[in-house]
């Protein structure tokens, strides 16, 4: 077998890639996104703003994870991985949130 053969993939269960039009359509729907988070500096959403930039950047990890980093082709234990870091990400913000909020207290 020389170098530019290529190997047998007959019986192997890959995937079909994405096309081109796809990745193009993820990126207008990320694109858009982006600029809905831009705006929460330019706008006032009021108490809506925090909970918003935390469901735009959840959405956003979804679409970023699951096609630019192939995680909804492969095998499921990455995507249970990639899930529970997020979920940890997101108690860790929650609890930190909530301690600056309600710490007001003088340090002694």
């Amino acid at each position: 077998m020389t170098s530019t053969d290529a190997p047998d993939q007959t019986g192997s269960t890959g995937h079909a890639h994405p096309t081109p039009k796809q990745y193009v359509n993820i990126a207008i729907v990320l694109a858009i996104l982006t600029a809905l988070e831009v705006s929460t500096y330019f706008l006032d959403f009021g108490v809506i703003a925090i909970p918003l930039l935390v469901v735009l950047m959840v959405v956003k990890f979804l679409y970023v994870a699951g096609w630019f980093m192939h995680l909804k082709f492969d095998s499921p234990i990455y995507s249970r991985l990639m899930y529970t870091g997020l979920a940890f990400a997101l108690v860790l913000y929650a609890i930190m949130a909530i301690v600056t909020l309600f710490d007001h207290a003088p340090m002694i």
